[in-house]
């Protein structure tokens, strides 16, 4: 019965190591297109900077478990693996699912990672909030671009 509850208990823990590296992924990609968008696109170094910040604050919250995450993956059976993404219409479409993709899996990393470290669910709220702000200021300045074209 010991054996079964622990081996139960390793099982649940790698599941949710696995939601926890998706989003993180998910996150850190999406962090890219936006922080990519506003220094090519922009030229706006400050707006480019601070999402780059926030990605890397990711990466810091994580890293102690990284080797454990990257054990724990299993890319090659995820049932999404070969769902096709839609095509994106214009400019707009890519940044707006791009931000709101970090929200989300900000969202969810809050979540699952409360299960085991009370702190790393505090930093991906801090970033989530952070995120929402960014999203404003993207926003106004994707909004003047496309008049602009």
């Amino acid at each position: 019965m010991v054996r079964f509850f622990n081996n139960h208990i390793m099982e649940n823990k790698n599941k949710i190591y696995r939601v926890i590296d998706a989003n993180l992924n998910r996150a850190r990609e999406g962090m890219r297109v936006v922080e990519d968008f506003s220094r090519f696109v922009l030229d706006d170094a400050s707006l480019s900077s601070g999402v780059k910040k926030l990605r890397h604050n990711l990466d810091k919250i994580s890293r102690n478990i990284y080797p454990e995450l990257v054990a724990c993956r299993n890319s090659r059976k995820d049932v999404f693996r070969k769902t096709k993404e839609p095509a994106k219409k214009d400019i707009r479409s890519v940044i707006i699912s791009n931000i709101k993709r970090v929200e989300e899996s900000l969202r969810t990393l809050e979540e699952f990672s409360k299960i085991f470290s009370s702190s790393a669910g505090a930093g991906f709220k801090k970033i989530r909030f952070e995120i929402y702000d960014a999203e404003k200021k993207i926003a106004r300045r994707l909004a003047a671009y496309i008049v602009e074209k």
